[in-house]
């Protein structure tokens, strides 16, 4: 139970790019919520896959999924989709809660 992991400073900017969702959370606030879940899934898919590409080519990506089922080249999980749809609408209702829309 001591839930031990491990990360990687690369980690830090790449979470950073979630205040990019904002501009994307004000321009969609008015479209329903399957949508704008889906936008920010891909919007978190894009952004994991081309952060991991890239460290992946210079050796220095902390995350490897090529074993995982529903990989794509070794840096993005399918199967994790349902997780990214949340955290974007979580992320969405942060946002609404911290700033004027």
């Amino acid at each position: 139970m001591k839930l031990e992991g491990r990360s990687s400073i690369w980690m830090f900017p790449i979470y950073g790019m979630a205040a990019f969702l904002a501009p994307v959370s004000r321009w969609i606030h008015s479209k329903n919520i399957w949508l704008r879940g889906f936008i920010y899934t891909g919007a978190i898919f894009l952004t994991e896959f081309a952060a991991g590409s890239l460290l992946k080519r210079k050796d220095m990506c902390p995350w490897d999924y090529s074993r995982a089922r529903f990989n794509i080249g070794g840096v993005v999980r399918l199967d994790y989709a349902p997780v990214w749809f949340l955290t974007g609408l979580l992320y969405e209702r942060i946002l609404k809660r911290n700033t004027s829309f």
